[in-house]
């Protein structure tokens, strides 16, 4: 039995990269992993790692060499690649650019790309301003065919009030919610973190 192909594009929000990596390691148990990464994602490092380890981590869990630039995302949907694509962590900039459809980076390709063959984006937002500058491009593709989100809650909302982050363990959970019900997972909104 094939194993369902899960495109998984990265952006730039480095600090949840530890997390989300673990969650990739996670997922390749039971799916087959196309990993995508933004221009970012895939050349800066910062304190939270250098990007050629992430790389490489990345590579030796999928077995797969990442996905880098546009040229070589646009082929996902013309080519079947994928039967759902994730978006984590997702930035407030890759936000805005799914909301307005602006194909710029590997990643936004990447989605474009998989959107053609009318199949599910499930995103895993990251964001400091998720509650203000924001809010809108979220409230645009909770509204937008074919577009799910992995349960999310404020992040430190004493030092961060406008942050928001995924709950990244829920993205397997929200994966098989969506390609079974094709409908959103419930709670969106989780005040409770479940991090393993």
């Amino acid at each position: 039995m094939n194993k369902v192909r899960v495109g998984f594009a990265l952006t730039g929000s480095f600090c949840t990269f530890a997390e989300v990596i673990k969650q990739i390691e996670l997922l390749a148990k039971d799916y087959d992993i196309i990993p995508i990464m933004s221009f970012n994602a895939s050349n800066l490092d910062t304190r939270f790692g250098k990007a050629s380890e992430h790389i490489d981590k990345i590579e030796k869990i999928t077995g797969k060499k990442v996905i880098k630039t546009i040229e070589e995302a646009e082929p996902i949907g013309p080519k079947n690649m994928t039967d759902i694509m994730v978006v984590a962590p997702c930035t407030g900039n890759t936000l805005a650019k799914l909301s307005w459809s602006i194909t710029d980076t590997p990643v936004t390709m990447a989605v474009k790309s998989h959107l053609r063959n009318n199949r599910p984006v499930i995103i895993a937002v990251s964001t400091n301003d998720a509650l203000s500058g924001s809010a809108k491009n979220i409230g645009a593709l909770q509204n937008t065919k074919n577009y799910y989100f992995v349960p999310y809650r404020q992040d430190n909302y004493k030092v961060k009030p406008t942050s928001i982050v995924a709950d990244f363990c829920k993205i397997s959970d929200t994966i098989e919610y969506v390609l079974q019900n094709n409908k959103q997972i419930q709670p969106i909104i989780d005040n409770i973190s479940h991090s393993k």
